[in-house]
C-alpha cells in the first residue's frame, strides 16, 4: 500500500511539473505572438525569431539563411555566435549542405554528428575556422513556399539536439509564419496597386487581404482584431459650398490625422468617398474605443483648409467591431462595424458606437 502511494505521489509530482512547463511555454509563445504582431518589417520579424530561438535552446551559434530566388542560393541574413565575422559573404546552393537540404526538401532535420552525415558541407567551417559538431535546422515556410531556414549549431553542454527542441523550433516558426505572411503582403503593396490615388492610404483590396490574414492569425494563435469604420459628418456640404477640389483636400487632411493617431502596424484604408476603415491587429474593443476617441477628438480640434484661408471644423461618426467578440467571419466583421457607424449617422453623428455580438 505504501509503495503504491509513493508511486501515485511521484506520478502527481511529474504531472505538476509537466503542467508547469506547459504553462511556461504557453506564456512564452503568447509573448512571442505579441512581438511578432508589433511589426510589419520582414527583417524585424527575423530578428524576433532569432532572439527567441536563443532563449529556447542554448547553442554556440544561430543563423537564418534566406533563399535568393534569382540565383537559387541561400545567403546568411542573420548570424549570432562564435566566429561569425566571415560568414556574411558565404552562399550555398539550395540543396547544398544541411541548410540547403532543408531548404530544398522543406523538412526539418537534426544531425547529431555532422562528421557522419554526407550532406554536411564543411566549406563554411573552413572559412570561419569554426567547428560544427551537431545541427538543428528547420525551414521557414509561408504559403507552401520555403523562404529560408533557421539553423542552430552545437548545443551547449555537448549533447545532441533532441525532438523536444525541434518541436519548440517548429512551434516558433509556426507562430512566425502569419507575421511573415503579413509582412510580405505589406511589401508587395506597390506591385499589387493597393493604394488610394488621392490619400495614398490603402484601398479596399488591401483591406480585404489584410483581414483574411489577421482572422487566420486569430484562429491559429488566438487574440483579436478590431475594425473602426468612420464617415465624415455633413461632408456633402463641403463639396457643395467649397467645391470638390476643397473636398479632396479635406480627405487628404483626414488621412494625415489618422496616420498621426495610429500605430505603424495599424492598417488605414479609404473605403470609398468620405468613408475610412482602420484594421487594428491584436487589439480588443476596449482599447479600440480609446483609440477611436483619440481620433474623434483630433478631428474635432483640427481646422480644415486653413492653408486655403477657410479654417472649417468637422466631425465624424464611428462604428467599432471586433473579431471574435462580435463577429465570426470577415464579412460579418465588416458588416457590423459598418452598421454601427450608420446607426451613429442616423442618431446623433459625431459619436462612437461599438457593435453588438451578432449585430
Amino acid at each position: 500500500m505504501a509503495e503504491r502511494l509513493e508511486i501515485i505521489k511521484n506520478e502527481n509530482k511529474k504531472l505538476k511539473e509537466s503542467l508547469k512547463q506547459k504553462d511556461k511555454e504557453l506564456s512564452f509563445f503568447i509573448e512571442v505572438g505579441k512581438a511578432l504582431t508589433s511589426t510589419l518589417e520582414f527583417k524585424e520579424i527575423l530578428k524576433i525569431i532569432m532572439d527567441n530561438a536563443q532563449k529556447l535552446v542554448r547553442s554556440e551559434a544561430w543563423s537564418i539563411l534566406l533563399v535568393d530566388e534569382k540565383t537559387n542560393e541561400l545567403y546568411f541574413e542573420l548570424v549570432k555566435g562564435k566566429k561569425t565575422g566571415k560568414i556574411k559573404n558565404i552562399r550555398l546552393k539550395v540543396g547544398e549542405g544541411i541548410a540547403g537540404w532543408v531548404a530544398k526538401k522543406g523538412m526539418p532535420l537534426i544531425v547529431p554528428d555532422v562528421s557522419k552525415d554526407k550532406r554536411f558541407f564543411s566549406g563554411v567551417d573552413k572559412k570561419t575556422k569554426f567547428r560544427t559538431k551537431s545541427i538543428l535546422c528547420v525551414p521557414i515556410i509561408s504559403k507552401n513556399k520555403t523562404l529560408g531556414v533557421l539553423e542552430l549549431i552545437n548545443k551547449i553542454g555537448g549533447s545532441s539536439f533532441d525532438q523536444k527542441e525541434l518541436a519548440l523550433m517548429l512551434k516558433l516558426i509556426d507562430h512566425a509564419a502569419i507575421a511573415i505572411e503579413r509582412s510580405m503582403l505589406y511589401q508587395r503593396t506597390a506591385e499589387l496597386a493597393v493604394t488610394d490615388d488621392l490619400t495614398k492610404l490603402f484601398n479596399f483590396r488591401y483591406l480585404d487581404q489584410t483581414l483574411d490574414i489577421e482572422i487566420k492569425r486569430c484562429k491559429e494563435i488566438g487574440g483579436s482584431v478590431s475594425l473602426i469604420f468612420l464617415d465624415m459628418d455633413h461632408f456633402k456640404l463641403v463639396n457643395d459650398n467649397y467645391g470638390h477640389l476643397m473636398g479632396s483636400r479635406v480627405l487628404i487632411e483626414i488621412a494625415q490625422i489618422l496616420i498621426d493617431s495610429l500605430r505603424d502596424i495599424d492598417i488605414i484604408s479609404r473605403y470609398g468617398g468620405d468613408e475610412f476603415v482602420v484594421v487594428l491587429p491584436n487589439t480588443g474593443a476596449k482599447t479600440t474605443y480609446t483609440t477611436t476617441k483619440r481620433i474623434q477628438n483630433a478631428i474635432r480640434r483640427h481646422l480644415f483648409l486653413r492653408e486655403e484661408g477657410l479654417s472649417i471644423r468637422l466631425s465624424a461618426s464611428f462604428g467599432i467591431a471586433t473579431y471574435p467578440d462580435h463577429a465570426n467571419s470577415k464579412l460579418a466583421l465588416i458588416r457590423l462595424a459598418d452598421q454601427a457607424m450608420y446607426k451613429v449617422k442616423n442618431m446623433s453623428r459625431d459619436a462612437i458606437l461599438i457593435a453588438q455580438p451578432g449585430g
